[in-house]
């Protein structure tokens, strides 16, 4: 099986090395200081017992890597979105294209027996820019729970977690999908599969609609925002918004608010990924994460005032830093295909 990893990050380099010891076929996308340590040294991954170290083809362009079986997209949403065009030369008839990020993704409703199915989150996917160049057919879900980061070019350390969850869109058994689980499985990394990813997704999406925000505008990290009496009881509030937007599309949450936090609390004095890019500089992955689920509040007349509050005040501290990373206003502008449904967004975050 051959395996792109696009976006060979913290996650994606993680995945790449684990999946190359694996004995997969595997190749990397990524691009400067990083992309020329691996070129020069291979990708290395440290984790609490060892220092593993795998070379691999790797390329900032597509084009010198050609079809593929497999391409996961590891890149922040916003960034997945700018590189949807830039697939294409590894998608070959049946590349399968595995989503490998946080939050609502662009193909959310793709699928569905349900009166929104087809319909197209802008707050994701503006002008379906991701929709017609991969195209929805093409997409295992995955959610996300490893923790990794980049110690330094070309140098990603493991800091807990091993498991990720898998769907079909569709909600329907696969070869493909059966294919991918067991490569995940044969690096050592632990998959679970799921008849509705959606459900995994929110669940993961749960914690991190509340937590990330919440982090990134105080400065605390996960213990101290799931355990003082004000960040907790802000992060339940939104989360009890979220839960009734899930389940009115459909969703089932098999944990409950209060262990979900406890949870998250548990993890220790870990620094969410929000609070990470804030303190590097690195543009805050907002919209997939709060901006979607408000976009989908107001489709299905759930007001989501808790989750409007914490959404302006996280999109006005990215702002003001310059780490907000908006779509250009002619992505808009683009209209949906005939016969598919775009939702508008609205004026105001806090609308």
């Amino acid at each position: 099986m051959k395996i792109c990893i696009y976006g060979a990050g913290a996650i994606g380099g993680y995945m790449g090395v684990m999946l190359k010891r694996g004995g997969l076929d595997v190749s990397l996308v990524a691009r400067g200081a990083h992309l020329e340590a691996i070129k020069a040294r291979g990708l290395t991954l440290v984790t609490k017992t060892e220092t593993i170290i795998e070379r691999m083809p790797a390329s900032r362009d597509p084009r010198d890597l050609g079809h593929q079986d497999v391409v996961i997209v590891a890149l922040k949403a916003h960034q997945a979105w700018e590189a949807a065009e830039e697939l294409k030369p590894l998608l070959g008839p049946d590349t399968a294209v595995v989503t490998a990020q946080n939050g609502v993704p662009w193909w959310y409703f793709y699928g569905l027996d349900h009166p929104y199915a087809d319909l197209r989150l802008r707050s994701v996917d503006p002008g379906d820019r991701q929709w017609s160049a991969i195209g929805p057919e093409r997409v295992i879900g995955c959610t996300v729970y490893p923790a990794t980061e980049i110690t330094e070019p070309g140098v990603i350390r493991h800091i807990y977690g091993d498991q990720f969850g898998l769907g079909e869109p569709s909600r329907q058994e696969s070869e493909r999908l059966t294919r991918f689980a067991d490569a995940l499985a044969a690096g050592g990394m632990k998959p679970r599969l799921f008849t509705d990813i959606r459900d995994d997704i929110w669940l993961k999406l749960w914690g991190n609609l509340c937590f990330n925000p919440i982090s990134a505008l105080t400065h605390a990290t996960l213990d101290i925002v799931a355990t003082d009496p004000g960040t907790r009881a802000l992060a339940r509030k939104m989360m009890l918004e979220a839960k009734q937007i899930g389940e009115r599309l459909g969703a089932r949450f098999r944990v409950d608010v209060e262990r979900r936090i406890d949870g998250a609390a548990g993890v220790g004095a870990h620094r969410t990924s929000m609070l990470q890019d804030l303190e590097k500089g690195r543009p805050l992955e907002i919209d997939a994460l709060l901006g979607a689920v408000q976009e989908m509040g107001h489709l299905v007349e759930i007001p989501t005032p808790y989750i409007d509050a914490v959404l302006g005040l996280v999109q006005q501290a990215a702002s003001v830093k310059g780490l907000y990373p908006t779509f250009p206003p002619e992505a808009f502008a683009a209209k949906a295909p005939q016969g598919r449904r775009a939702l508008p967004l609205p004026e105001l975050a806090a609308s």
